[in-house]
């Protein structure tokens, strides 16, 4: 049992309070979901660079020296912000894989969150409630994120075991359920040059979507294969550089509900997570239906529904 919150904002307007709205979200959720939390942001694009979030069990040591070894390595300037456990690494796009290598070089113990042009990862192991309070993602501002609170079932209580799941540029995943065909389908993968870091089932999934739209899929197509190729329960958010989407098994016996107004589109493992948000008294509030693909794109028309064949 887990909790699941996702937040696609329509109104610019509402952007400075991104952070504040998920995080009120995220710590409703605490009780499907005590043992870790994390939030993705999307907050933007970098003038021609990467972001790279990072993190360190000891950031007081590893991360005043990561500017500097950083820029000696890669002929060019880096950028480093620290939050906590974790830093955001700016880098000229072209250098991103690159920076990747050179993190590993420079100290392998430094463990790598997420990478995009937009996304920022923040997770850890603790109480939502104290996990958003150090990373302060009440302040933070963005056009979109997804959250996850985690009861742990399939892998340990650790930091890189905790939602969301980055294996894709500005792609990451969340997930409540539980992946039955995922030690197959890792292997697979990994043979298909998907870099897969954890034992967890729900990091196959996101390296599955990473995979499939490498081959040319949209994220809704991903999604909709995802129903014939993964086996088990599961309901999906998955947030992208412009938007997120939605998909639960047909079977869907993990609780999901969505709201939609002229300003946002809310995803909530259960309605309390939704009750705080502006306007929701007169939101369209509705269950996903099971194997149906939701998608909502900054890019695109404002709501796109995909019916599984």
């Amino acid at each position: 049992m887990c909790g699941i919150v996702g937040l696609f904002l329509k109104d610019k307007a509402l952007e400075p309070e991104l952070g504040n709205m998920l995080t009120d979200m995220l710590i409703t959720m605490t009780d499907r979901g005590p043992d870790s939390a994390g939030i993705a942001i999307y907050s933007g694009d970098t003038d021609g660079k990467v972001k790279i979030t990072v993190q360190s069990d000891t950031p007081e040591e590893d991360f005043p020296v990561l500017e500097a070894a950083l820029g000696e390595g890669l002929g060019s300037t880096a950028s480093v912000r620290i939050n906590d456990t974790h830093a955001v690494i700016e880098v000229p796009a072209e250098l991103a894989d690159v920076t990747r290598a050179r993190l590993k070089e420079i100290n392998p113990n430094i463990r790598m969150m997420s990478r995009g042009e937009s996304l920022e990862i923040y997770k850890e192991v603790g109480l939502p409630k104290d996990v958003a309070a150090r990373f302060d993602i009440s302040s933070m501002s963005g056009s979109h994120g997804i959250g996850h609170t985690r009861m742990a079932t399939e892998s340990a209580v650790t930091t890189m075991g905790a939602h969301p799941f980055n294996t894709g540029p500005d792609q990451c995943l969340v997930h409540n359920g539980s992946l039955s065909n995922h030690n197959q389908l890792r292997r697979k993968l990994r043979r298909e040059g998907i870099h897969i870091e954890t034992m967890n089932d729900t990091e196959v999934g996101a390296a599955y979507l990473t995979w499939r739209m490498q081959q040319g899929a949209t994220l809704g197509e991903a999604l909709q294969s995802s129903l014939d190729d993964l086996d088990g329960f599961f309901t999906f958010v998955v947030g992208t550089k412009d938007g997120f989407g939605v998909v639960r098994d047909p079977i869907a016996c993990k609780p999901a509900v969505m709201a939609e107004t002229d300003q946002y589109v809310a995803f909530g493992s259960e309605y309390r997570a939704l009750v705080n948000l502006p306007g929701i008294e007169t939101a369209r509030v509705w269950e996903p239906e099971p194997a149906t693909v939701y998608f909502w794109s900054h890019n695109a028309a404002p709501t796109a529904t995909e019916k599984a064949a």
